[in-house]
């Protein structure tokens, strides 16, 4: 089970403690998990406290060694480290003593001239930029199978819907190579939004260097595969920060977006896609007969989560001069939480993918209902290249369309029976408004123009 980690400084009562772990295990991967566990934190703490004494020792500030020697020597305990901070009230003071008790003499160079937020900022953008790279690992992937599934469809004709309502047909696989093109955009602005936030803060109380030289800064940074902040006040600014969960929140309404189409194809009145239904999978506790879109409405929800972390991430910008503590208790959530439940569901929607069951004679069906209507554009542009004004070319149009909607017609019979349309085109004009290639003849110049030299 997961560890109690993000909650030992909430005052819950035993069973809300057990209900929230519960819900967070059920929507996380022990991956994420690890990123922001407590032995990682402190581990990431460790380290950037035994980075700044190596550059002691270039400054002559400690004895050559002594960084080696801490190193040997050093070890932590999470649960002491929360008995000492129940204590002192002071996470970074508990922790310098937990260590020091190990260390022994060499701990006095722990922490020369530094503040608890160069600690506490440099590791949280450590682990954000861990978390976004495993994030990148699942778009990755994610985009792997929905362009395998995309070439499958390519060229599988379907209804395209606008407002919910029949437009003009499409193929399946446009459909899909809109959703890949949508997470190679999500792909490039995760990217960013890491770079984003991997910098590193050494510079003391109040960001002036007062006590520390901005060498030590500079020597962790590179250490740690880190950016020194150019000018930091106690704190990194979390403009850095809101941008990051603000792309979390993006990428999150992308998975909503494709979550909600499934849900839609899978409607008993569309039936054109569904989740894959396994052996012994029961769908409702009173009806049988059920296949519900059980993990694309789950993913709904999960989206919903991901995007409230953006307001909250953004109303930590403004905090009071150099630094207050506003913003702490909103980061130990939402760090945690945004990206393991985002690792959750684009993990669970790359599954959906590529497990989707696809009916392509259904989608067929589809189309029929509308009875040749999607062909009204088709009938419009080519009444105003007989020369006929727009606005009357409409209402001809749109009156035979209202026609059949009324009285359940096909659109080709009523449209030959209308003298008006009918003496400004000849019966072979006629068939070719009415052909269906138009409207999958340019599939592979979009195909060519999504995917063409992305190596993905």
């Amino acid at each position: 089970m997961m560890e109690l980690k993000f909650l030992h400084c909430l005052h819950l009562d035993s069973t809300n403690l057990h209900t929230k772990v519960i819900m967070l295990t059920r929507y996380s991967r022990k991956k994420m998990v690890d990123i922001w566990s407590s032995d990682s934190k402190y581990q990431i703490w460790l380290d950037i406290e035994v980075t700044a004494c190596e550059a002691f020792e270039k400054l002559k500030i400690a004895p050559k060694g002594t960084a080696r020697k801490i190193k040997r020597k050093a070890k932590f305990s999470s649960k002491k480290i929360l008995e000492i901070e129940k204590k002192v009230k002071h996470d970074v003071i508990a922790f310098l003593t937990n260590v020091g008790q190990f260390i022994g003499y060499e701990s006095r160079f722990l922490h020369h001239g530094m503040t608890s937020s160069d600690v506490l900022d440099t590791c949280f953008n450590i682990q954000l930029k861990r978390a976004g790279e495993l994030l990148v690992k699942d778009i990755e992937e994610l985009l792997k199978s929905i362009k395998k599934r995309a070439y499958e469809n390519k060229s599988i004709i379907c209804m395209g819907r606008s407002h919910g309502m029949h437009a003009e047909p499409t193929t399946f696989g446009l459909k899909l190579a809109s959703f890949y093109e949508e997470f190679a955009r999500n792909l490039k602005r995760l990217n960013y939004a890491i770079d984003e936030v991997s910098t590193c803060a050494v510079s003391g109380p109040v960001g002036n260097f007062a006590m520390i030289d901005p060498s030590v800064e500079k020597h962790v940074a590179k250490s740690l595969g880190l950016k020194a902040e150019s000018i930091s006040t106690q704190i990194i600014p979390r403009d850095r920060h809101a941008f990051y969960f603000s792309i979390l929140g993006i990428i999150a309404s992308s998975v909503e977006r494709f979550a909600i189409e499934i849900r839609h194809l899978q409607r008993t009145e569309v039936s054109e896609a569904e989740e894959f239904f396994s052996l012994g999978q029961k769908g409702s506790s009173a009806m049988p007969h059920k296949k519900n879109p059980i993990l694309s409405e789950n993913l709904t929800g999960l989206a919903r989560i991901i995007r409230s972390y953006t307001i909250p991430s953004m109303e930590n910008v403004a905090l009071w001069h150099e630094r207050d503590i506003s913003h702490s208790s909103v980061e130990r959530f939402i760090g945690p939480d945004a990206t393991i439940t985002l690792d959750f569901a684009l993990v669970r929607l790359n599954e959906i993918i590529k497990n989707l069951v696809v009916f392509p004679k259904q989608m067929k069906l589809n189309i029929e209902e509308s009875k040749n209507l999607f062909f009204s554009q088709s009938l419009l542009l080519a009444l105003t290249e007989k020369g006929l004004a727009r606005e009357k070319a409409y209402k001809l149009v749109q009156a035979c369309a209202l026609t059949c909607l009324q009285r359940n017609l096909n659109f080709l019979d009523v449209v030959r029976k209308d003298k008006e349309i009918n003496k400004q085109f000849s019966s072979s004009e006629i068939r070719r408004i009415f052909d269906t290639k138009k409207f999958t003849k340019e599939t592979n110049f979009i195909f060519k123009r999504v995917f063409k030299n992305k190596n993905r």
